[in-house]
């Protein structure tokens, strides 16, 4: 099958794309993982012998509608470059562990992995500000995690138990948390709805702005161009990205769009391209998108350009639509974990014991919460008609199986962000 199109014209051509973007020889031939890092370092600041910050060069990006775009010349405290990794680190584990619990059974139905795409997550999550919010597809465990629910809350609702998020009634593909409106399972249709709180932002004085997610395979919904208008026809405070990993379900870019440069498709909506695999990349791209919102100009679209390991959902393998060389080539030369820890360690940020350390932490972090939203119970047949709208003025009674056997709706805890 060999390595497809996307591939070689995205990762591969990264020397190309920009001159900064040349792989750094690491010092220390024993700290090598054969990774090519698409960040050249500048300068770092030592501190008891070990750097306290550094500075790198990321790849260009891409503009579509702007005079100028965020500086590819970015710095890195140690601070956020252990954050980064042990957030990156955590979202790789909790999926690994969904996709074990998936295999035995005890999660069921649909369950969509972000294995692969972290940096895009971490990224976007570190340049927003408290007054921001978010809202994605069904590919959304790892946002749920940033967005401040704990990885026991994740995963039991993965498995349908009373300690998750959602009280096990919403499963993988709708969780909630603050200023996180999920976890949507009907393609494109969160991006309306990212709109909408952009919107009421605005509307409310509340200076936030919203980031709307979607993947390559919902760009070509026509509710992504009505609101791509409308959003700028209001100036809306909204962030559209699409996380293009190169494949909707089974079908490539190339196969499924005319025009692949997701960046330039809301027309008058300015667009920029950023190396979805660098996670310093993705937040300065962010920042700059935040900044651009809020100053009063309107929407802007971001094309994240990531890669999923996993297949589409759990009932896909991955591999009959594109080849395991192409899936291994990416892992050995663009993940973005471990490029992200070959950048710690050539700059002297962290030591290797240091990401031992986080990495063993997160990993009894993660078998812990996986033991226990096994264990948990589910919740009882009464709870299930609770909590279905914020006011339960507005449904009094729920349809039941049988007719003329209603079900009392009530009210169990406070909606989020009400």
């Amino acid at each position: 099958m060999g390595i497809s199109k996307w591939v070689n014209t995205i990762f591969r051509s990264s020397k190309a794309a920009a001159a900064a973007s040349e792989a750094i020889k690491p010092s220390n031939p024993a700290r090598s993982s054969g990774v090519e890092t698409e960040v050249k370092p500048l300068s770092s600041q030592q501190q008891n012998g070990f750097a306290s910050e550094a500075t790198f060069e990321t790849r260009a990006f891409k503009l579509h509608n702007l005079e100028e775009g965020p500086s590819t010349k970015v710095t890195l405290t140690k601070e956020d470059a252990l954050k980064y990794y042990g957030q990156m680190y955590m979202i790789r584990r909790m999926e690994t562990a969904a996709g074990n619990l998936y295999k035995e059974k005890v999660i069921r139905g649909f369950c969509h992995l972000y294995s692969g795409q972290e940096a895009c997550a971490v990224g976007m999550r570190a340049a927003m500000r408290p007054e921001d919010s978010c809202i994605t597809a069904y590919r959304c465990h790892g946002w749920t995690y940033l967005m401040g629910v704990s990885p026991l809350a994740v995963l039991a609702e993965l498995t349908g138990r009373s300690s998750g998020c959602a009280r096990g009634k919403g499963g993988s593909m709708h969780m909630y948390g603050k200023n996180f409106y999920g976890g949507n399972g009907i393609v494109g249709a969160q991006v309306p709805l990212g709109v909408g709180i952009g919107f009421a932002a605005k509307y409310n004085g509340t200076k936030g702005a919203c980031i709307a997610l979607y993947g390559d395979g919902a760009a070509n919904q026509g509710q992504l161009f009505e609101v791509y208008n409308m959003a700028k026809l209001w100036n809306t405070p909204c962030i559209f990205v699409c996380e293009n990993n190169g494949y909707g379900m089974g079908t490539s870019v190339e196969r499924a769009s005319a025009n692949t440069n997701y960046y330039t498709r809301g027309d008058f909506v300015p667009g920029i391209w950023v190396d979805g695999m660098d996670v310093l990349a993705v937040r300065e791209a962010t920042r700059f998108a935040l900044e651009h919102t809020s100053s009063g100009k309107g929407p802007i679209l971001m094309e994240t350009a990531t890669y999923r390991y996993s297949g589409h959902s759990m009932s896909d393998p991955g591999t009959s639509y594109r080849s395991r060389d192409e899936i291994a080539e990416v892992r050995q030369t663009r993940d973005p974990i471990t490029s992200l820890r070959e950048k710690i360690l050539t700059t002297e940020l962290a030591t290797v014991e240091e990401l031992k350390e986080i990495e063993g932490k997160i990993r009894g972090e993660v078998d812990t919460a996986t033991k226990l939203a096994k264990a948990d119970k589910e919740i009882s047949v009464e709870e299930l008609t609770t909590d279905i709208y914020a006011n339960p003025q507005n449904l009094a009674t729920v349809r039941n199986t049988l007719p003329h056997a209603e079900l009392t709706h009530k009210r169990l805890g406070q909606a989020v962000n009400m």
